[in-house]
């Protein structure tokens, strides 16, 4: 098939606008069809990524103008041709400070080709050729490319210039950063890694993170392949767009695009490790693990994508809850973070997990299936009514495990099951090419007992299709970890520190209700989400007292809350809830005895 053929240039950064120009040498004389995706791949939730083409034209190979008219929301078709090709040329809004559409200014430009690129229907197997030009001006000519995209030949690696894709699929697996950035180059078992940081950042240690970065990226290819330690890529790329307050990751094929707090990076000269820090370098860990798991062993209903519409699979929980349970473990492994403080991380998602009454309503499966319409679209009823495969999905994953080395006396565990994973889904999976298979929505446990022997029977089931809380604290006790509950505040928050069972948020000065647990005080008297709390029995609540005031009460006194809803004010009477558990404790026995620590030290640190 001939090559598709496509131009994209920053052509009003002020304004925002992409200007795009495909080329299509051979269209479909009938009427050739062109589609942009609904969704992009790891970001499940329709964002109609149309609604930002701003003026579309199409015209002949002459250069006569053609008519096109839109289908539907995200399809157009042009009128037949007699022969010739057929070029459109389109512009494209692009102010999405994200890491799944695209954003441009005069400081930084980023784009998915989900967001910018257009498929020629019937085409979508033809190998595509996209020239980056740079953006008019003296003010950019510092820009630079970067992109885990193929460059052509003539096209310097970080230039401006042609690269190639086999197919469209590809082409839109790999974002673009452009601009003035910050660039550093490490080898994990031999292929290079880049880090790139655009954005207003000072002092970064470019050397720690790549020293950091390298380890952790060495201990997931070991664990994929212990012997050859061979990569699924020949180069991988880590982008990284610093900013004020912001979060974020999304995985590709041989990259990522992430958005960090820029004081979450590790400044030049200092060594300690920082929260922040350490938070990065977990989205770093989750995002190069996608790399195997769901960019290449990837669930039965995204072989192929279709990106058109919604792909429904119920195995979210493995594919993002397995890889939110490798990404801190990983840090454990690479030496990023200790045991005691995997624990403590492992403590704030059992607590998140256990404070929200969803999970007794929705399993990870379901979770899974619904993420397009719930998980994605959370409002203030969210922790009443779903549970998150991400977090959830990730306690299932650290029980499996659990189960598997006690079950088996160490033998196995969850990684050989990611190994028969890897080995019969991902690692050929783009060279299989139609091929190429997914893992089926009710394989899972069969393929658990295939790789450890272990056969989990009604517990898989219930982890996974249930809604009963994990037995964590008696998987845990055999590896000399105990299971606490923490109320926050000592001893003071154990014994009487009440709660109105609900979450709060701060509007301003003012003290808004952000959402209500079933069954709490907060609910019984009355008071729903956006509600603005304004006196606790006569005493002004502000922003950030309410947790001062209700410490001069135990738990089942009565109050009364005065309140705004809208403009009405209300006044209502609570009886206070019991102390909150905030999150939980893992504590290690280090004086267990030898067998219970050497399985605690297998499991962490092999």
């Amino acid at each position: 098939m001939k090559p598709i053929r496509y131009v994209i240039v920053p052509k009003q950064p002020a304004a925002h606008i992409f200007e795009v120009t495909l080329t299509l040498a051979d269209p479909d004389p009938a009427g050739q069809r062109f589609s942009l995706p609904t969704w992009i791949p790891g970001s499940y939730m329709v964002r109609e990524f149309a609604r930002n083409i701003v003026s579309l034209q199409a015209f002949s190979e002459n250069g006569r103008k053609v008519r096109i008219d839109k289908l539907d929301k995200q399809t157009w078709q042009a009128a037949p041709l007699k022969g010739g090709a057929l070029t459109l040329r389109y512009e494209v809004y692009a102010w999405d400070l994200s890491v799944r559409a695209a954003h441009l200014d005069d400081t930084t430009g980023f784009f998915n080709g989900t967001s910018v690129f257009l498929a020629a229907l019937g085409h979508e197997a033809a190998p595509c050729r996209v020239e980056i030009r740079k953006p008019a001006g003296a003010g950019y000519r510092n820009w630079r490319v970067a992109t885990a995209l193929t460059e052509a030949r003539g096209t310097k690696r970080y230039g401006f210039g042609e690269y190639q894709a086999q197919n469209y699929d590809e082409l839109v697996d790999h974002p673009v950063t452009l601009g003035e950035f910050e660039l550093a180059t490490f080898t994990a078992h031999g292929v290079p890694h880049d880090i790139v940081i655009s954005g207003h950042t000072t002092r970064v240690d470019m050397e720690r993170l790549s020293a950091d970065l390298k380890r952790i990226c060495e201990a997931q290819i070991a664990l994929f392949e212990p012997r050859s330690k061979k990569a699924p890529v020949s180069r991988y790329v880590f982008m990284t767009l610093a900013v004020s307050d912001g979060y974020g990751g999304l995985e590709h094929r041989a990259s990522t695009a992430l958005i960090c707090n820029r004081t979450d990076l590790p400044v030049a000269g200092r060594t300690e490790m920082t929260d922040g820090y350490r938070t990065y370098l977990g989205l770093c860990s989750h995002e190069y693990f996608h790399t195997w798991n769901v960019k290449r062993i990837k669930p039965a209903a995204f072989v192929p994508y279709d990106l058109s519409r919604e792909n429904y699979t119920s195995l979210l929980w493995l594919f993002e809850g397995v890889t939110s349970y490798y990404d801190d473990l990983m840090l454990v492994r690479s030496g990023a973070m200790s045991p005691n403080e995997y624990f403590a991380q492992l403590g704030k998602t059992i607590g998140g997990v256990l404070r929200g009454s969803g999970r007794l309503k929705q399993s990870v499966a379901e979770s899974s299936f619904d993420a397009w319409i719930k998980y994605y679209r959370q409002d203030e009823n969210a922790p009443n009514a779903i549970v998150s495969y991400y977090q959830k999905g990730s306690l299932v994953a650290l029980a499996f495990d659990l189960a598997i080395r006690e079950r088996t006396n160490h033998r196995k565990s969850l990684d050989d099951v990611m190994r028969l994973l890897w080995q019969r889904y991902g690692r050929d999976f783009y060279r299989n090419g139609h091929e190429a298979q997914g893992v089926g929505e009710n394989e899972v446990r069969a393929l658990i007992e295939e790789a450890t022997g272990v056969d989990l029977g009604s517990f898989f089931d219930e982890a996974v299709y249930g809604t009963r809380d994990l037995p964590l604290e008696a998987l845990l006790a055999p590896f000399g970890v105990e299971l606490r509950p923490d109320f926050g505040n000592g001893d003071a928050g154990r014994l009487g520190k009440p709660s109105l069972g609900a979450r709060m948020r701060a509007a301003g000065t003012d003290c808004a209700v952000a959402a209500v647990h079933d069954g709490g005080a907060a609910q019984k008297a009355g008071l729903s989400a956006g509600d603005i709390l304004v006196a606790l029995d006569g005493l002004r609540i502000t922003g950030s007292n309410l947790d001062t005031l209700l410490m001069r009460y135990l738990p089942g006194a009565t109050v009364d809350i005065h309140a705004f809803r809208r403009d009405e004010l209300r006044v209502v009477r609570a009886k206070l809830d019991g102390p909150e558990v905030t999150r939980y404790k893992l504590v290690a026995d280090d004086k267990a005895r030898a067998p219970v620590r050497r399985a605690r030290e297998r499991w962490l640190l092999d």
